[in-house]
């Protein structure tokens, strides 16, 4: 397996910031583990590094939700193909991240075994 993603990791929790790095790096696909707490500083990350594959959000955060964080991405020809697996405990805003450019979703907590399936999914899609 030759092929590897950045993947930025976005969670106001700092426990399941460092859960899902940990489950990552496992992962051979995995080149490197980007973190931030917020929307807002996923944005600027993003700026920043333009070789992020593939972003794991977290709905409810402080200062920009995911919601806000998928419509400014949305508005950004050079991010809106990124690929965005939205975690959550809250099933119910399913649709609403789908139907703002989701890619997949994940309901907390997180198994490895299902990350590491849809992680491997958007790397052969790549």
């Amino acid at each position: 397996m030759s092929k590897q993603i950045k993947i930025l990791t976005v969670d106001d929790d700092f426990i399941n910031l460092k859960l899902l790095s940990s489950m990552l790096k496992k992962s051979d696909v995995v080149s490197e583990v980007v973190e931030a707490k917020n929307g807002l500083e996923a944005l600027n990350i993003l700026k920043e590094q333009s070789d992020i594959g593939l972003i794991l959000l977290d709905i409810k955060m402080p200062i920009m939700d995911g919601i806000e964080f998928l419509n400014n991405m949305e508005s950004m020809p050079d991010l809106k193909d990124t690929p965005v697996i939205v975690l959550t405990t809250d099933e119910t805003r399913k649709r609403e991240a789908f139907d703002h450019g989701a890619f997949d979703f994940l309901v907390k907590p997180i198994r490895e075994a299902e990350l590491s399936r849809k992680i491997l999914k958007v790397v052969e899609l790549s």
